[in-house]
């Protein structure tokens, strides 16, 4: 199984187009090119949620992971210890509040979990099967 992939990011903009990048690349090389779209779309998400909610004073990182058979784990370690708020807006013209209902419906699992002494760590699981076509 393939060692984790972590990324440090400095600078929004920055930090997103190199996550972006580095998504593409790990997944291509452990041989998952056909989940990119999907992870990239998580990847943003969770990484535009760390910069907007929870990026203040300290930095945001990136992991992914292979874990159980046949699962990518995508995960950003954040400085805040908020938890993620799951929005219950319904209206589709609000411009915020969507991101983990995109996380939601592209992974099999998402959930938050504290980091002693302070933070997060926000995490989608994806199935790593290529879907089948009928």
């Amino acid at each position: 199984m393939p060692r984790p992939v972590t990324l440090p990011l400095t600078g929004a903009e920055r930090g997103c187009a190199q996550a972006r990048d580095v998504v593409r690349r790990t997944l291509d090389d452990w041989g998952l090119a056909h989940r990119t779209t999907d992870a990239l779309t998580v990847v943003t998400e969770l990484l535009a949620n760390a910069v907007l909610h929870a990026a203040v004073d300290g930095d945001i990182w990136l992991r992914l992971s292979l874990r159980r058979p046949g699962h990518l784990v995508c995960a950003v370690i954040d400085p805040s210890d908020s938890p993620p708020v799951y929005p219950h807006t319904s209206d589709p013209f609000d411009e915020h509040g969507r991101g983990l209902r995109i996380i939601e419906a592209l992974s099999e699992h998402w959930g938050w979990t504290r980091r002693p002494p302070a933070g997060k760590t926000v995490w989608a699981m994806l199935r790593t099967a290529e879907p089948d076509v009928p």
